[in-house]
This record gives structure tokens, C-alpha cells and sequence, in this order.
């Protein structure tokens, strides 16, 4: 199924979150009274889709869909949301962006910060004059990203490897996968990424899912390691870390979760993990040979899509302001680097 079968309906998503204001759930550290704590105050372009790693990712998305679909039959009339981008993406805004990263270290850190890079990446594709002035204003806040990440990863000795926003595997996968972060970091990453994960076997996969996992721990950390590892290597380190795959034993991050209250807020990430879920197992079963294990995380893939797709448009705000994201990272992958 193509993501061009959903891009007028995934677009209007986008844009109708990245410019509602409120509800908003602002990660923000109050200081003084004095503090203007507006949302649009506080982040002149990423205000909207009720975080700021939400409104971050819904303009991802935005641009991703402009870019692949704009002027087809599945996204024809792209004036709104061009119109939107340019006002959210100019210079002043971004600038305001940056700084806060710079005066807040760690905030969203590192999923948030990822999510920059990603955005980044997609307008940096995108053709024409529009793609190089979104492209532009951002490349204040990528430099201040990769100077954070570069500062925070010595530092960072243990992974975070629950299933929520502070996932190390996730973040840092789709930090390099935009192609943005400089030399000096992007091999920094990747040395992480094999401190921490190379040496790991026999991962806990029954402990999964936990009850507002939107990442899958395992599967999240594998999908890392196809990114570092030559694939004959990445092949037997998959093997030590998730055996059930090859013996044909009984693997729950293959398992399509149960999903009682689509309305929670932290039960409906059980959503997204059948998202997240179906894209890192795509791209798992790419990395393999043909054989039983490739077509285990193929079958698993489609049934953890199938799961999750129908709830992406919804018209529910506890959902629609982010799922979208991870219906698009499961239908269609794209890598820049």
C-alpha cells in the first residue's frame, strides 16, 4: 500500500495540527513570573500539534508529503501548505528555535532533536527556491543539534532503551539518517551506537510491550545496528540478539499488540507502535537474506500495518496529531544519508 494513497488525507492532518495553538503541552521550566508563556512566544514556529517533537515531525511530514506527492493526483493543491511552511520556516523563527535548544540542553533531547535533523534533511530535498529557504532558515538549529549531540554523547555512558521519546536506538537512527549531522559527529554516533549495542544477546523480548511503548525496545536497537554493521556482520549479530527469530520460537515484538482504549493518551501509543513496529521490521527484513527470518519480520510487518493504519484518521486529537508520522515512516522509508 502507497503512501501516496493517503497523502491528501495525512497532508490535511499536518496542516490542520501544525497550526492549532491549543491544547498544548509545553516542556517548558518556568523561571520567573515574568516568563510569556505562549506558545507561539515560547516557539514562533513549532507551536502547533499539541508538543513541540509533534509539531516538529507534522512539519517532517508536511514537506515529505509536498515533496513526493505535490502536484499529483494525490495531493494537487499544494498553495496551502507551501503557504503555511513559509511561514513557519523563515530565518527570524528558526533563530528563536535555536536558541532556546541552546539555552535548554536538554530539552527533547535526543527524540525532538532528531526530528529537527529529519525536517532538515526533507527540505534540503525538496526542489525549487521553497526547499532552499526552508532548508536555510533551519541550518541555525541543525548546527546547534549536531553541537549538542557532539557535546551530550560522551556523557550519555548507558542507553535509554524504554520503549518511549528517550529511546537512544530510535533517535540516533534517524539522526543519521538525515544525512545532516557533520563528520565529526555522525561518526560519533555510530560509535555509541556500537559501545552501547554491540556487544548485547538474547534481548528480553518478552518484557514487550509495556503498556505506553510507541517504540519497541528491541527492534528500535536492532534497526540501530543495521545502520553501523556491515550486513554479513548485522546478520549474525541479529541472530544473538533475537534467536526466536531464526529458531521459529515465539517472538513478541512480532506480535501485533492489544490496544483497549484507542482514545487514552498512553494506551493509544500502543498505535504508534504498530507503526513504528512495521517500518523498523521492514527495514530489518531488507537487511537479511531470503529465508524463514526474512519472511517472519515480512508477515509480522504487514500485520502490525494493518493493525495500525486504520486508526491514523480518526479525528481524535489524542492521535491525530502525531500517528500520521509513523504511518508514513512504515509505508514509504526514505534515507538521506
Amino acid at each position: 500500500m502507497p503512501l501516496s494513497d493517503h497523502a491528501g488525507a495525512f497532508a490535511g492532518l499536518a496542516l490542520a495540527n501544525i497550526t492549532r495553538e491549543y491544547p498544548n503541552f509545553p516542556a517548558h521550566l518556568i523561571t520567573s513570573a515574568d516568563e510569556r508563556l505562549e506558545p507561539r512566544i515560547l516557539h514562533p514556529a513549532f507551536y502547533g500539534a499539541y508538543d513541540w517533537h509533534s509539531s516538529v515531525h507534522m512539519h517532517w511530514l508536511l514537506v515529505r508529503l509536498l515533496r513526493r506527492h505535490g502536484g499529483t493526483p494525490a495531493l494537487p493543491d499544494t498553495g496551502p501548505a507551501t503557504a503555511v511552511l513559509d511561514r513557519h520556516l523563515t530565518p527570524g523563527n528558526l533563530a528563536a528555535e535555536a536558541a532556546y535548544l541552546r539555552d535548554r540542553p536538554s530539552f527533547e533531547r535526543p527524540y525532538g532533536w532528531a526530528w529537527l535533523l529529519a525536517l532538515a534533511a526533507e527540505c534540503r530535498a525538496f526542489p525549487g527556491a521553497a526547499g532552499a529557504r526552508w532548508a536555510g532558515a533551519l541550518t541555525p538549529a541543525v548546527a546547534t543539534v549536531d553541537r549538542l549531540l557532539a557535546e551530550w554523547l560522551p556523557k550519555a555512558t548507558y542507553p535509554v532503551r524504554h520503549g518511549n521519546h528517550p529511546n537512544s536506538a530510535f533517535a540516533l537512527s534517524l539522526a543519521l539518517d538525515s544525512g545532516e549531522l557533520s563528520a565529526a559527529t555522525d561518526r560519533a554516533v555510530r560509535e555509541r551506537l556500537l559501545a552501547w549495542f554491540a556487544d548485547d544477546h538474547d534481548a528480553p523480548a518478552h518484557w514487550e510491550p509495556s503498556g505506553q511503548d510507541f517504540l519497541s525496545p528491541a527492534l528500535s536497537e536492532a534497526d540501530a545496528m543495521r545502520r553501523v554493521l556491515p550486513k554479513d556482520t548485522f546478520a549474525a549479530w541479529l541472530d544473538r540478539f533475537l534467536p526466536a527469530l531464526a529458531s521459529g520460537a515465539s517472538c513478541p515484538p512480532l506480535e501485533v499488540p492489544v490496544v483497549s482504549d484507542h482514545a487514552d493518551p498512553q494506551i493509544g501509543h500502543l498505535l504508534g507502535l504498530t507503526l513504528s513496529r512495521a517500518a523498523a521490521l521492514r527495514s530489518l527484513a531488507d537487511a537479511l537474506p531470503d529465508g524463514p527470518g526474512r519472511s517472519r519480520l515480512d508477515e509480522a510487518a504487514a500485520a502490525h500495518l494493518s493493525a495500525g493504519l486504520p486508526a491514523v484518521e480518526r479525528g481524535d486529537f489524542t492521535t491525530d496529531h502525531w500517528l500520521a508520522t509513523f504511518a508514513a515512516l512504515a509505508l514509504d522509508p526514505v534515507t538521506h544519508g
